[in-house]
């Protein structure tokens, strides 16, 4: 990462093309609806559920490069959840009749425009309230080391680097995080070592 300042906004990052196949319309994708022990109990369009504050599943995956640093991103201001804030995951909902390991692997390839990743490692799941109007959800914390040059989703990240732990924890405090991400990085860190 360039000098900067820990408290210093970082400067607009590379855009890449979005791949093939993505629907147009995020809003309009369907998601499984889970109760509070992440049973499902039926579907609805992403939109609706967004809107209606259902309770569905996310996954957050947190990537090392081959120097042990992490992946860091803005996230763009076209967002239906937190846009424009910061988060040290990629990932996002899992698709109705998907699996979290599927989706995991699926979210991370598409969001840092790789394929060929190894299968992430599960580290932690919990139910994450405090959306800030967003509604709950069942997220499930996964761990991947990616070694390839990676070209993120210009629709999903508008800023990117990879930060040292050091870098990270200087700018905990001031930068605006996606809560979720926040939360989840903050279990991760309370994990004991494996």
């Amino acid at each position: 990462m360039e000098n900067q300042r820990p408290s210093a906004a970082p400067p607009p990052g590379p855009r890449a093309a979005p791949p093939p196949g993505r629907p147009g319309d995020p809003a309009e994708e369907v998601l499984d609806v889970v109760d509070a022990e992440d049973r499902v109990v039926g579907s609805a369009p992403r939109g609706e559920v967004y809107a209606r504050g259902l309770r569905h599943r996310c996954v957050f995956v947190l990537v090392r490069d081959g120097q042990d640093r992490i992946f860091v991103h803005r996230r763009t201001a076209s967002k239906l959840v937190f846009p424009s804030r910061y988060d040290m995951f990629v990932g996002g909902v899992v698709g109705t009749g998907e699996g979290y390991d599927e989706a995991a692997l699926r979210e991370a390839e598409e969001e840092l425009g790789v394929s060929g990743l190894p299968r992430p490692r599960p580290l932690t799941r919990f139910l994450f309230t405090g959306g800030e109007g967003a509604g709950e959800w069942w997220s499930a914390v996964y761990e991947v080391r990616c070694t390839l040059p990676v070209r993120p989703q210009a629709e999903e990240v508008a800023w990117h680097a990879f930060l040292t732990e050091e870098e990270l924890a200087a700018r905990l405090e001031t930068w605006p995080w996606v809560p979720d991400g926040l939360d989840a990085y903050r279990r991760v860190r309370a994990l004991p070592e494996v």
